[in-house]
């Protein structure tokens, strides 16, 4: 994804790097949350925490240990009204020197999909803004919301009923087809189109003949 909005917080991994632990704790104000949502396409995002470690392993790696806490507001897959979802994700990355990724038609998926190459330093408000967009829920949807209580049109326009119903007056008009002489001008109609003549109760539909 593209360079995360919240401030960089790179740490040096590499020449010049210290071999210790490295801990850190990101938490965005709100104009950086307000613009890491823009960014993922999504309401907003209410609050959010990163902490974690980065810890040295062998002679050159990196494994970067944290967790993400977070609640995002996104709108309802159904009815577009916004859902609040509360985001607790473990995130582990390893920094591996001399990593390269498979290469070729046939590709294994790998047993450990943290592994990544080397780079001279990490950031972790990048790392916190790609785990983010991964853990966001893909069709968050209010409770209670169901197809039958979808909006197609906006709230209070005309034909928004109907669209949800689109068969609502079908059954009304099967039943009143056998009605006889209750139907009116829609009886005579009918009359005209089964028997193209126009006339109803004529002597070929077997009406008395006067």
């Amino acid at each position: 994804m593209p360079r995360s909005p919240v401030a960089p917080h790179p740490i040096r991994l590499t020449a010049g790097g210290r071999r210790r632990v490295q801990r850190f704790a990101l938490c965005p104000d709100a104009g950086e949350r307000a613009a890491l949502a823009a960014d993922l396409g999504i309401d907003a995002i209410g609050r959010l925490d990163f902490r974690g470690s980065l810890t040295p392993e062998g002679h050159s790696d990196w494994r970067l240990e944290a967790v993400l806490s977070a609640s995002v507001v996104q709108p309802c897959v159904i009815t577009l009204e916004p859902v609040t979802t509360a985001i607790r994700e473990t995130v582990t990355r390893r920094y591996v020197d001399g990593w390269q990724e498979p290469r070729g038609d046939e590709v294994e998926m790998p047993d450990d999909d943290s592994a990544e190459p080397l780079p001279d330093a990490v950031d972790p408000a990048q790392v916190m803004a790609e785990a983010l967009a991964l853990a966001l829920p893909l069709y968050p949807r209010r409770p209670g919301a169901g197809l039958d209580t979808a909006e197609f049109t906006p709230p209070g326009s005309a034909g928004g009923a109907a669209l949800r119903r689109p068969f609502a007056g079908l059954a009304d008009l099967l039943g009143g087809g056998g009605g006889g002489g209750d139907t009116g001008g829609d009886a005579k109609g009918g009359a005209e189109d089964d028997d193209g003549d126009g006339a109803g109760g004529g002597p070929d539909d077997g009406g008395p003949a006067g």
